[in-house]
């Protein structure tokens, strides 16, 4: 191969990962929600799991991704290995697609495609249309890129070198395998290197009989992407991942057994020889998935015990559904964030509830606890900010664009309701040095507004957490009346002083307290007023 050939082959290569990346931004922008509820069905159902998996990956066009994005779903604790393995074996089919569409004779109908898609992005105001051209414009990339390949390619039929390796290749098909697993691995796209074997079968430089065990090696090497991920991941992650690489050397195995088998069949399908390696992919996964799927509960017993133990006690100071591998699916990261927040709302409340516990009962225990607690709320807000300026970068749809940056003013709420509770705490423990005395009037109404802010707090969250609107506007509701609490509370606190029921001391302390509870209640409000402002969009 001269230079001339491998710029074009790199060039071409280059063009067509980044078609089939671009292709699968603007299915995912486009499919937005329905990326994220596919995913939200999964049961323990395996066939549920494994059409998830093959819906997921068509929009999203890499299976390594959609592996990935699992081995960051167990990881977060949000998946089990019966789901993954299922997911898993959906992936592999949802990625015979690309292959498919590259099967199709549409090289030099790609300038005409890739002008549609341009034209879409670059004149439509309409970000729906846009996101279309998207999709149009990488699969017109795509064709560009393989058209590439298959100029700077065809030179390599009529070399002698590359003759005798295809026939040593074909002597030894095993060898065919490693060199498929090595070529994926290093280019890190199952899809890719398929392409590149179509482009070659394409020019009748590489019959079937060679390709096939090549193709069945590319289905080892994309494994490889999902193992590196599992680095410095919790044993089930791992687990899942080695579920995936377990499930293609198996099929790899039967598959070679059955080779000669295979190499009849194929071409029964009909088609031109890229036809036959698409056909051959498809029925590779396909079959794969139909042996191995009633086994599942065997596979997952394999990894147990190539993985022995059990994870250490759970760290709490750690993001439970983030993970940066989910940032491979931008419309399924914004969920997540989502439902990190509402863990760490949920925590908040929590901690308001008991730092009153603590004023009331004069608990010091409950005042430890509380700061503890206020530790992770601090970390869950230095975090999530964290992953949602990454997230920012990504490409999201203008509604979820939209909704991430709702989101940064959320988690400045939630975590400033926990400091309010940390200030509670505090007076708590002021209380218990100074040992001052409340009467039982003042207490009695401390309690009421408590239980109002603490219904705000909740409702808030939970219409975070379902874009409920219906608790969004009890939240308003409830920000009047705490309102007006707070104003009667102050005068009747005042008319106690007068009467001397209540001590200064003690007195500074209740309005205090009061201050903290109505801010908390103001805060709930910006959360309820965050959800409201998409109840037009909905």
């Amino acid at each position: 191969m001269n230079l001339k050939m491998i710029f074009l082959l790199l060039g071409g290569l280059g063009l067509f990962v980044y078609g089939m990346k671009l292709m699968g931004d603007g299915l995912q922008k486009a499919a937005g929600e329905k990326l994220k509820k596919i995913l939200e069905t999964i049961t323990s159902n395996r066939i549920l799991a494994i059409l998830a998996g093959a819906g997921v990956t068509a929009i999203i066009q890499s299976s390594s991704a959609t592996t990935v994005m699992t081995v960051g779903f167990v990881n977060a604790g949000l998946m089990n290995l019966y789901q993954a393995a299922g997911i898993i074996m959906g992936a592999n089919i949802g990625t015979t697609m690309t292959a498919q569409l590259i099967a199709f004779k549409l090289t030099d109908v790609a300038p005409l495609i890739l002008s549609i898609g341009a034209g879409l992005v670059i004149f439509s105001k309409r970000k729906k249309n846009r996101d279309i051209g998207e999709i149009i414009l990488g699969f017109g990339i795509l064709f560009v890129g393989m058209s590439l390949m298959e100029t700077s390619m065809k030179p390599l039929s009529a070399n002698e070198g590359f003759r005798n390796l295809i026939l040593t290749l074909g002597k030894h098909p095993f060898m065919g395998v490693l060199v498929g697993l090595g070529m994926t691995a290093t280019v890190q796209s199952s899809s890719a290197t398929i392409g590149i074997l179509q482009t070659l079968a394409g020019i009748n430089a590489l019959p079937l009989s060679v390709a096939l065990p090549i193709l069945f090696g590319d289905n080892i090497g994309t494994c490889v992407t999902a193992l590196l991920a599992s680095i410095g991941t919790n044993k089930n992650a791992k687990r899942a991942a080695l579920i995936h690489i377990t499930f293609n050397i198996i099929g790899t195995i039967i598959f070679m057994i059955a080779f000669k088998l295979v190499l009849y069949v194929v071409p029964l399908f009909g088609g031109d020889i890229k036809r036959q390696i698409a056909n051959a992919h498809t029925l590779f996964n396909v079959s794969n998935m139909l042996i191995q799927a009633p086994f599942i509960a065997l596979l997952v017993q394999f990894v147990n015990k190539v993985v022995p133990g059990k994870d250490e006690k759970e760290d709490v100071m750690v993001l439970k559904y983030l993970d940066s591998r989910l940032l491979e699916t931008p419309s399924i990261a914004v969920g997540q964030v989502v439902k990190e927040l509402v863990r760490m709302g949920k925590l908040a409340s929590d901690n308001v509830t008991k730092a009153f516990e603590a004023f009331i009962n004069e608990d010091e225990r409950k005042i430890s606890q509380v700061q503890e607690v206020e530790e992770i709320i601090n970390f869950l807000d230095r975090e999530i900010t964290a992953f949602m300026v990454s997230l920012s970068k990504t490409s999201l749809s203008d509604y979820q664009s939209s909704i991430v940056s709702s989101l940064y003013h959320v988690v400045n709420d939630i975590e400033r309701i926990g400091d309010h509770a940390d200030n509670l705490s505090e007076l708590a423990q002021y209380r218990i040095d100074k040992k001052l005395n409340f009467s039982d009037a003042a207490i009695e109404q401390l309690k009421d507004m408590v239980n109002t802010v603490k219904s705000a707090i909740d409702l808030s969250i939970d219409a975070l957490e379902n874009f409920n609107f219906d608790s969004a506007k009890k939240v308003l509701n409830a920000e009047n009346e705490i309102d007006t609490m707070e104003k009667q509370l102050r005068k009747d606190h005042i008319e106690r002083l007068n009467i001397g029921v209540c001590y200064p001391a003690s007195g500074t302390v209740f309005l205090d307290i009061i201050s903290n509870l109505e801010r908390v209640g103001d805060h709930s409000t910006n959360i309820a007023q965050m959800v409201l402002d998409y109840e037009s969009e909905k």
